[in-house]
């Protein structure tokens, strides 16, 4: 693996949190070198409570501990850790402890919070303020829904909750915090009129700070458990804020898709689109390290799969070969119909197949007999999605888009990148899988000085481009 224009070396730790499951990662930077170790994996999901759905965090915490524990076991030499995440949710802090567990976004309660802003806050004007597009879990939605928030000092999303029980040090890293839907998408600041006009109190919001910051060293108690005295570094906390840094864009027309249990569709531009027709289309633009702007559209990805082998798991009791099963899927025909990726029943954890069938018989759509059959239907659907997504950010950019970039667990699946190629017209290029780990260890590198001083995002790209090749798919 050769990576040009590398300064210095070092390793350093990632920590990389999903919806699914988590990671700790060492990454290994240097002249010529390029790599990924992966030291731990652990699951993660919802829980149902007596109240609604929650993320169990204590267990949570607990691998990522476990898990850097064993990074500096292996690597002794590990510089910072850096932390990223899934967006929008968050704990809430009185007298440093964590008043309950954190909701899980899929929780049902926010419908209720979506009532509440927009009686006070139309969307359009919502809009004109964080540049958002409208998904019923983004946090200020859940802000209006939370009954113990006036009791809260500090409210943290995800990586930063992690943070500060690493550190003691309670911030908001820019990118995720543009999630939010109350960071002013010009300026990227707190947007304080828009919290007051919603009754969130402002001192809940914790300062801001930008990708590449030197948050504070480990606790003592925790340096005790880890077994060395590390700091934490911001990144792009965002998980897709690290992953479009390791997206090896192989033009400025190029479009990505990081994919995982979402799809993450869009351009990186210099500044947001905030007119009528964005909003209409349900685009988003949030914050990207070095103030680039992600303009993109929420699909939902590979969890309408994960979903569905879950449930045939419980069928059957016994785990279901995914592999095997979309190579069966890739030899049945493509359907004559697709569902809609996005229609709002499949959200919600449960009995997946059963909601895809209905969804299908409502598009006029023929059920599948057979798994393999089912599968290739719901791939097909989620490439279609892709697809319109990407047409559809192109006409609001005013850019040609001239190719596609799939990042994450999705380039692994070849079906679903042949499908998205063939249905978009445009060549798909897969890779690299570990986008989002390798974006956090090149911004951490970077703060190091291993690339140089201030160098650009670019110079980071190339390191992934002669690293991790892509793998092209032309349209058929």
């Amino acid at each position: 693996m050769t990576t040009p224009g590398s300064a210095a070396s070092g390793a350093v730790a990632a920590v990389d949190l999903g919806a699914t499951s988590g990671r700790v990662m060492i990454g290994r930077v240097g002249p010529g070198l390029l790599a990924l170790e992966p030291v731990a994996r652990f699951p993660n999901g919802p829980v149902e409570r007596g109240d609604g759905w929650h993320w169990d965090f204590d267990a949570l915490f607990g691998h990522v501990v476990t898990g850097l524990a064993d990074a500096v076991r292996t690597e002794p030499g590990v510089a910072s850790i850096g932390i990223d995440s899934w967006a929008v949710d968050y704990g809430l802090l009185r007298g440093g402890a964590l008043l309950a567990e954190p909701f899980h976004y899929r929780d049902e309660r926010t419908a209720e919070g979506v009532a509440s802003v927009h009686a006070r806050v139309p969307f359009a004007d919502l809009y004109q303020h964080n540049g958002l597009q409208h998904l019923t879990f983004n946090t200020l939605y859940q802000f209006a829904a939370e009954a113990r928030l006036d009791e809260a000092e500090t409210a943290l999303l995800i990586p930063d909750l992690v943070a500060y029980l690493l550190t003691g040090e309670r911030i908001a890293e820019r990118t995720n915090a543009s999630t939010t839907g109350l960071l002013d998408v010009r300026t990227g600041e707190w947007d304080l009129p828009l919290a007051a006009r919603l009754g969130i109190p402002a001192h809940i919001l914790p300062p801001l700070v930008d990708p590449g910051t030197r948050v504070g060293a480990l606790t003592p108690a925790v340096a005790g458990r880890i077994g060395a005295p590390l700091e934490v570094v911001t990144v792009g906390s965002h998980d897709t804020a690290s992953a479009v840094v390791a997206v090896p864009l192989s033009s400025p027309n190029a479009a990505y898709i990081s994919c995982g249990t979402w799809g993450l569709v869009g351009l990186e531009l210099d500044a947001p689109i905030v007119t009528d027709a964005a909003r209409e289309a349900n685009f988003t633009n949030e914050l990207g390290v070095d103030g680039r702007v992600r303009f993109l559209h929420n699909v939902t990805g590979l969890w309408l799969l994960s979903e569905t082998v879950r449930a045939w798991e419980q069928e059957d009791g016994a785990p279901v070969n995914l592999p095997d099963l979309l190579a069966a899927a890739a030899r049945t025909d493509a359907p004559a119909v697709v569902f809609d990726a996005n229609d709002p029943s499949l959200s919600a954890p449960g009995d997946m197949p059963g909601r895809i069938a209905a969804v299908l018989r409502a598009a006029g759509g023929a059920v599948p007999e057979g798994r393999a059959a089912f599968a290739r239907v719901i791939v097909e659907s989620i490439a279609a999605a892709f697809a319109d997504a990407v047409r559809t950010a192109g006409y609001l950019a005013d850019r040609e888009v001239d190719s596609i970039h799939i990042v994450g667990g999705g380039a692994l699946n070849e079906l679903l990148c042949q499908a998205t190629a063939d249905r978009s017209g445009l060549p798909v290029l897969a890779g690299p899988v570990e986008a989002t780990a390798l974006g956090n260890v090149l911004v951490q590198a970077r703060a190091h000085g291993w690339f140089g001083t201030d160098a650009p995002l670019e110079t980071l790209r190339a390191a992934v481009a002669a690293a991790f090749r892509p793998r092209r798919h032309t349209p058929r």
